[in-house]
């Protein structure tokens, strides 16, 4: 099939290309000239594992391409996916939907003939309807069917994940429109993947209730691993406990300084904010929002605790600042507000991190950039880990104590054993877990 996808970030690229890998003939439009320009040099502007691999394999087979000309794009197409951007309108939280607009009227003024329109931008209820009301209202002779068809793509996982998705959401209510969706996603057929077709509201809702029951898991297993430490519980113990309930499951289960990323925290805001604007509020919702913002800040003070509650003229070393590994996006990353409090408190900060230079150098002015760890630790009172990066969960702890100034150790992803930090000499502080014996936990 035909398909051109609107917006080459992250969603529009890695589905553009996935598609064109099921065999499809995929353009992929920007309005950037120079992200197309990388594009078209076989550079991908994102990073995501296995992407240039698999894009300059499908634009060598002849099977994907990339153009600014979305009027070209579109004609005699039998998809046309709007993946532009939904930020959160600032000082609203409500998604901000101008893109998408601005999106299905260049489109209806384009096609020429019956095509489907499928939004797989996040987008709030109601969205789908206005983008048909649109192009309708632009060209009301125009023969268009909608439907929403919401991503579930992890950032470094997710060409696996479009590969190999527990589900695929569809909200369609013509029979035009399904038949499209089902052609569209055929290949999965063979590994059985179910097909959801539901009306345009329930697919909505289906992806921000997704996000929100996992910002909420992880979450709730913070507070419970705040508990284990006063109690005497170890969380890594409690998750796997409760992870194997079928009802539970083991995923984001997983302590730490707080979710951040692309999604959660957008998506997890504009859900309340669609509740309140029905008199519908999402309490729940509500509350993670606001005890994952106090989790971050209550990081600094674990940092601080175990430098004696002393930042000024202290070193220290950030292992990590993308939001979660194998990614370079910063977006809503603890590192955010835990990195320039650190600053703030009058200490130095040395940053590692394979992927996060790109962005971070901007958004976080004032530290020092290594691409080894060791030499990131170098003369620091305390190693800080904030992101879990394969290339830090093998440290050689004895190596990293004999460089340090001081021997503090804080693991917020608690990737380390305790016995092992202690045995290098280090005084070491996780999440939610028993210090060793003869060190005390940080709180």
């Amino acid at each position: 099939m035909r398909i051109a996808m609107i917006g080459t970030g992250y969603v529009g690229l890695v589905s553009g290309v996935c598609f064109s890998d099921f065999g499809h003939d995929v353009v992929c439009v920007d309005t950037n000239d120079q992200k197309i320009a990388m594009l078209r040099g076989g550079q991908s502007p994102i990073y995501e594992p296995g992407l240039d691999a698999l894009m300059a394999k499908n634009v060598e087979a002849g099977r994907l391409s990339f153009s600014t000309d979305l009027a070209a794009s579109v004609n005699a197409v039998d998809a046309v996916f709007i993946a532009v951007g939904t930020p959160t309108r600032r000082g609203e939280g409500h998604a901000d939907l101008t893109y998408v607009y601005a999106a299905a009227r260049e489109i209806a003024k384009a096609l020429s003939g019956p095509t489907v329109v499928v939004v797989k931008s996040t987008v709030p209820v109601g969205t789908n309807r206005e983008v048909l009301r649109i192009m309708r209202e632009v060209r009301p002779e125009l023969a268009v069917d909608v439907a929403s068809n919401p991503e579930f793509l992890r950032e470094g996982a997710a060409i696996a994940d479009f590969m190999r998705p527990d589900r695929v959401v569809v909200g369609a209510e013509s029979q035009t429109a399904r038949d499209v969706m089902r052609a569209l996603y055929r290949p999965l057929s063979l590994r059985e993947v179910p097909i959801i077709f539901s009306s345009l509201e329930s697919a909505e809702i289906i992806k921000y209730a997704a996000n929100a029951f996992l910002a909420t898991k992880i979450t709730f297993i913070n507070e419970i691993a705040d508990l284990c430490e006063k109690v005497g519980g170890d969380v890594q113990d409690v998750a796997k406990g409760i992870g194997l309930d079928g009802r539970i499951g083991g995923k984001f289960l997983h302590p730490g300084p707080g979710y951040g990323g692309s999604c959660f925290p957008k998506d997890t805001i504009a859900l309340t904010r669609t509740g309140q604007q029905h008199n519908v509020p999402i309490r729940i919702v509500e509350t993670v929002i606001a005890v994952n913002q106090a989790r971050k800040l209550g990081m600094i003070d674990r940092i601080a605790a175990m430098l004696d509650g002393e930042l000024v003229n202290r070193r220290v070393a950030v292992l990590g600042v993308t939001f979660k590994p194998d990614t370079d996006d910063m977006r809503e990353a603890p590192a955010l507000t835990i990195v320039p409090a650190l600053i703030g408190g009058g200490a130095s900060v040395a940053v590692c991190d394979p992927q996060g230079k790109k962005e971070g150098v901007t958004l976080l002015p004032g530290v020092a950039w290594f691409d080894d760890p060791y030499e990131a630790a170098a003369g620091a009172d305390a190693v800080v880990v904030l992101t879990e990066w394969n290339m830090f969960r093998g440290l050689d702890l004895s190596r990293l104590r004999q460089g340090m100034r001081g021997d503090a150790l804080v693991d917020l992803r608690n990737i380390y054993l305790p016995a092992d930090a202690v045995a290098a000499g280090l005084r070491y502080a996780s999440i939610g877990r028993v210090a060793a014996a003869g060190h005390a936990q940080a709180s």
